[in-house]
């Protein structure tokens, strides 16, 4: 099989950069893609560390693609929320409204790294702490401080365009996936659900948390029901808790990713948004 290693830059991609990296390639020629990104066909996939060194040092992203794989080809694109999809970890800025950011995100950060082996503890600690708050915090954060990661909208638009499916599953809270579904037209949304009483956060998660196993499940499962297999999902992620999810799935993007997620992943942006997905094919 032919290999192509697609480069991407969130700056224009200077000329300087042609020469070199098609001689480390060992590539049959250089094809542009847009100002952002260009094609070596032909690539060596043997040249890896080569082209990490170069790529790193100049802010780089690269991926080696089998020639005339095309988005198409997939039917179903996978997302995680915190960090991937959206450019917050919600419980952390939830937390902030009761003033324990600080602690809430200690312990999310050891979790995504992969420190903190039981995602189930460490989401249990986590909404503990939240106990008391009031539910109007959730609104605020929603409101106020979730963003879309750069290119989100163009990924999801280029994903339908090809007839790909959307999952977003999180280990988040479904009162943020619930609202990124309509907001996105997104297919389908998997996530926990925090418990209110009152008007207030109990510190409990009502039901089964949605742990690493439960998204490697939900994407095995909703590619059932569209009668496809799992090979042909896209999974994205940036933490331990995509690491399942990501291994079931036919390509795997590390998305500004914790170390061992991007060791593990076909593909990983360092630098550039979510639309280097497209630019793949």
């Amino acid at each position: 099989m032919t290999t192509n290693l697609v480069i991407q830059s969130v700056a224009p991609i200077a000329d300087a950069h042609r020469k070199p990296l098609l001689a480390l390639a060992r590539g049959a020629r250089i094809v542009p893609i847009d100002e952002h990104a260009l094609r070596i066909d032909a690539a060596e996939p043997a040249q890896r560390p080569d082209i990490a060194v170069y790529c790193g040092a100049h802010a780089l992203d690269y991926a080696f693609v089998d020639a005339g794989r095309a988005l198409g080809d997939f039917g179903l694109v996978v997302m995680d929320m915190d960090s991937t999809l959206i450019t917050i970890e919600c419980i952390d800025e939830i937390a902030d409204f009761c003033g324990l950011k600080a602690e809430v995100a200690a312990i999310t950060e050891a979790s995504m790294r992969g420190e903190i082996r039981d995602f189930n503890e460490s989401l249990t600690r986590r909404v503990a702490l939240l106990a008391g708050l009031d539910a109007s915090a959730l609104e605020r954060v929603y409101d106020e401080r979730l963003r879309l990661s750069p290119g989100a909208e163009t990924m999801l638009a280029g994903a339908k365009a090809a007839g790909l499916k959307t999952l977003l599953v999180s280990g988040g809270f479904t009162f943020f996936t619930e609202r990124l579904k309509a907001r996105l037209g997104l297919d389908f949304t998997h996530a926990n659900t925090l418990e209110i009483v009152d008007g207030k956060l109990t510190g409990k998660v009502i039901g089964e948390i949605v742990n690493a196993d439960v998204k490697a499940r939900t994407l095995r499962d909703t590619c059932a029901a569209l009668g496809l297999a799992p090979e042909r999902a896209i999974a994205m992620g940036d933490g331990s808790n995509d690491l399942k999810m990501m291994a079931a799935a036919g390509l795997s993007v590390a998305f500004h990713a914790k170390p061992v997620v991007r060791d593990a992943a076909s593909v990983a942006f360092d630098h550039v948004g979510l639309d280097g997905l497209l630019r793949l094919f």
